[in-house]
């Protein structure tokens, strides 16, 4: 019991020890969130503003963003042992601090009440002992005043009567107190028994376990902490095996093959200046052995498309200003009768189409729109990726398009939902802009044909989606007809005004049709047809063939010129 106290102090410490750790492993997961906050900036400041179609694809280029992406990962592995540490390690030693203060308050607790108990017993002993103590005193003085008044002659009789009694009295009580005192001395005794060899040595038995698993659960929050960092060892090394591949992948071959077609620019190098002979002109006398030229033999002239001058100079510089050509224009249209469909076309034509690869352009750029002032094979690139952008920009329109007309149907079949001449004007608009952006892509490809030096392949850019129309009835396409590419966007004039039935335009078939089914015309691939009736939005067009033979046909098997009452242009579609 005498080092109660300094068991208090002991645990008080172990506990204080404990959350001090507690304190140090906070710390730690606090640095562990800081590196891995700034290992994330650290990436996104270097990462590409811009898309990664925008970046340059050089090896390194994509090498270095690898090594990006592989340090993110490394950072979020370091957010997770932060995390790890502060759910499994801190929360785990917080948690374990509260139970153990309370179990620690409940142990004293336990050895000062029975402190307190013994305190007690004994001073009920001592209480007894101490009055056993004053009758034995009083008893004493009883025995003394009877035997002086037994002994005294001149005593009466009922003096030494009361005398007697009042030691009879005294030493009555005296009995008692001594009976009780000796009571309470046994129980003191039994008590103190008890107190030191069973209560006590339990208390500090469970004081001692309760210290034994606070050090046993400090072993193992230590191996948890190293666990936490192990665990993440593996990811970690993949990380950095990552960072060791990205940098292997870096190939100067590759990087410098990506340079030259990059900058190519596609003009042809100047060829041989030829002589000029500026001494012909002067008379020569010699003798026989002189080797002479005839006058009119040997003699070079100079040719005057070989010049040099500064326009030949400026002709030959690879980097010199190329002279614009002007753009192709689009393949002759017969001059036919306007009629009320195609004047309503013709207008709905004129509205500005939403192009989205034209708001991109940086206003003032000194840039034209058919890239003539780049050189020719950069020229190819940029109209390939704009004819790219606005069939994207197309097939949007024409699955916009299908959604309006799909909906239109609803409407016509269930009045109730709404009116289907409201959605009228949107389809008219994106009818009208499909036109535009179709003319738009026709026109790029002219360039980019120009630019390539052979007719525009048009059907490898057509939009799939203009096959996917729903038929309507006596229409339907046969199944398994094979798609394929033909290029052609030339038409014969002959065919313009043979037939007197007013037409729309003609059309110039890219592929094939049998035309089984009832309704349909049967064409061949290059086949001229006349334009009786255009498409209706579900993707078929009615045409006639110069015998008079009538029927419907794809729209997207078929290259359509209608005419235009502006200056006599057409559109294609």
């Amino acid at each position: 019991m005498d080092q109660f106290e300094n068991l208090d102090k002991h645990t008080q410490w172990g506990i204080d020890f404990l959350e001090r750790y507690a304190k140090f492993v906070k710390e730690r997961l606090e640095i562990e969130q800081t590196y891995a906050k700034q290992l994330r900036n650290l990436v996104k400041k270097y990462c590409p503003k811009r898309s990664k179609d925008d970046e340059p694809r050089f090896s390194s280029c994509m090498s270095f963003y690898s090594i990006l992406n592989e340090l993110n990962d490394y950072a979020g592995q370091r957010e997770v042992v932060a995390e790890e540490m502060g759910h499994n390690v801190y929360g785990e030693l917080m948690r374990y601090s509260q139970d153990l203060k309370s179990e620690r308050k409940h142990h004293l607790q336990e050895g000062r009440k029975a402190q307190q108990y013994l305190d007690q017993c004994w001073k009920h002993m001592d209480n007894s002992k101490k009055k056993f103590e004053r009758e034995c005193k009083e008893a004493e003085k009883s025995q003394i005043s009877y035997d002086r008044l037994d002994n005294d002659i001149n005593a009466t009789k009922s003096e030494v009567e009361k005398a007697k009694s009042q030691l009879y009295l005294r030493t009555h009580s005296a009995d008692e107190s001594k009976n009780e005192y000796a009571a309470q001395l046994q129980n003191f005794n039994g008590e103190q028994w008890k107190h030191f060899n069973v209560a006590i040595p339990q208390i500090f038995k469970n004081l001692q376990d309760m210290d034994e698993r606070r050090t046993v659960k400090l072993g193992e929050t230590y191996r948890s902490f190293a666990e936490v960092e192990r665990r993440v060892v593996p990811i970690i090394s993949k990380c950095l095996e990552g960072m060791v591949t990205a940098a292997k992948a870096v190939d100067q071959r590759k990087d410098s093959a990506i340079v030259v077609e990059s900058f190519k620019s596609g003009f042809e190098p100047p060829g041989d200046f030829p002589f000029e002979d500026y001494s012909q002109n002067l008379s020569r006398t010699g003798s026989d052995n002189t080797i002479s030229t005839p006058k009119n033999e040997g003699v070079v002239k100079p040719d005057p498309k070989h010049s040099i001058s500064k326009a030949a100079k400026n002709k030959l510089w690879l980097f010199g200003k190329k002279p614009k050509s002007p753009p192709s224009s689009p393949p002759p249209a017969p001059k036919f009768a306007s009629d009320p469909i195609a004047f309503c076309l013709s207008e709905l034509r004129t509205v500005k189409p939403r192009i989205a690869s034209f708001r991109g352009l940086k206003r003032g750029a000194p840039s034209l729109e058919d890239f003539s002032h780049l050189p020719p094979e950069q020229r190819r690139k940029r109209l390939q990726a704009r004819i790219d952008e606005l069939s994207k920009e197309l097939q949007k329109e024409v699955d916009q398009r299908d959604a309006l007309n799909k909906m239109k149907d609803v409407y016509e079949k269930n009045p109730q939902m709404g009116d289907p001449q409201s959605l009228q004007p949107k389809i008219s608009e994106t009818m009208c802009n499909m036109e535009k952006l179709r003319s738009e892509i026709h026109k790029n490809e002219s360039w980019l044909s120009e630019v390539e030096g052979k007719v525009s392949t048009r059907g490898d850019r057509r939009p799939s989606a203009d096959v996917n129309h729903h038929t309507p009835h006596g229409r339907e396409r046969s199944e398994g007809t094979e798609t394929r590419c033909l290029c052609g966007n030339e038409f014969d004039d002959e065919f313009d005004n043979d037939d007197p039935l007013p037409v729309l335009g003609h059309c110039k078939a890219l592929y094939s049709f049998d035309g089984q089914n009832e309704g349909t015309l049967l064409m061949k691939e290059d086949d001229v047809l006349y334009i009786i009736e255009e498409d209706k939005g579900d993707g078929w067009t009615r045409a006639r063939k110069q015998s008079g033979e009538e029927g419907y046909v794809p729209t997207s098997y078929v290259e359509i010129a209608m005419e235009k009452n502006s200056k006599g242009a057409v559109t294609y579609i």
